[in-house]
């Protein structure tokens, strides 16, 4: 699914990245728990929706190869945020929609899930 798609599904809006709005995403992985993000393993392009809006999520992500995140809840990306996306050729995305909302939503629209 083009990210392009799934952020019209979700009323969501590119932070940062938005030369990248043409990636493909074959499956996404919702938490907020960054160990349970690094037991991750697929050479899948993998989405991560979380409500944990920090650099640590950030730094997570680059350690997953992680290139699309999705924060939730109407959460507020930080400089210091953008700046580590930037330099990870990152793509961030904000939603106001709850995490089960949006979760939801894009299951529904045919993206999987990682399991």
């Amino acid at each position: 699914m083009k990210i392009q798609e799934i952020t019209s599904l979700i009323s969501g809006t590119v932070v940062e990245g938005e030369a990248f709005i043409d990636r493909d995403i074959d499956c996404a992985f919702a938490s907020d728990l960054m160990s349970d993000v690094l037991t991750l393993r697929t050479d899948k392009s993998v989405m991560l929706i979380t409500g944990l809006c920090n650099t640590q999520t950030i730094r997570t992500c680059e350690m997953s190869d992680i290139k699309v995140v999705m924060f939730v809840r109407g959460k507020k990306v930080t400089e210091e945020m953008i700046e580590l996306a930037e330099d990870n050729d990152m793509l961030l995305i904000t939603t106001d929609f709850s995490l089960y909302r949006t979760a939801g939503i894009l299951f529904n629209a045919g993206l999987p899930g990682v399991y």
